[in-house]
């Protein structure tokens, strides 16, 4: 028998903000707060420093990026970085001509 996975809890922004802020201001230790909010204390860390790190712009979206996305944008990295080797092979390939014709 296989048994299912439980989908993700998924929480507002505001929520998010809220529960951040009450565990920078509250006297309680994170791991309280995680608990009366049912959450895990290191999801806690992991929304302040997002929201540290992004500001306004924090929790816009759903979670990580459909594996499709995840997909497509290392296909994308990974020729960024073919085409950078073939530029630098390039500039080195046009120096070496150019003390040639000197």
């Amino acid at each position: 028998m296989v048994k299912k996975r439980k989908p993700y809890k998924t929480y507002t922004k505001e929520f998010k903000r809220e529960a951040v802020r009450l565990m920078q201001e509250a006297d309680k230790p994170a791991h309280e707060i995680a608990l009366e909010l049912g959450v895990r204390r290191n999801q806690l860390y992991k929304w302040a420093e997002q929201l540290e790190r992004e500001g306004d712009l924090a929790f816009k979206g759903r979670g990580r990026p459909k594996k499709e996305d995840q997909a497509e944008l290392t296909t994308l990295k990974q020729e960024n970085e073919r085409l950078r080797e073939e530029n630098e092979i390039l500039k080195k390939a046009a120096a070496y001509f150019a003390r040639d014709l000197k």
